[in-house]
């Protein structure tokens, strides 16, 4: 194998390197995308179920017994 062989080899195996540095920086990109869209709704949902829990404490007053006393 000659110098220009190898070089050609080290520049093709150079231009698969970025390519496959290409595809995983999209694949981080669209998971940290996922990633913050996914915790945007678990805040929302953690707000929902206190609003909810927070409605259920003020129709049921503290002192109030149970219908079956």
């Amino acid at each position: 194998m000659n110098n220009e062989d190898r070089l050609v080899d080290i520049e093709i195996k150079i231009a698969r390197q970025e390519d496959l540095v290409d595809t995983l920086n999209r694949t981080v990109y669209q998971q940290q995308k996922k990633i913050d869209e996914l915790e945007a709704l678990c805040s929302a949902l953690v707000r929902h179920v206190k609003e909810i829990r927070e409605a259920a404490n003020d129709t049921v007053p503290a002192d109030e017994k149970p219908p079956h006393y």
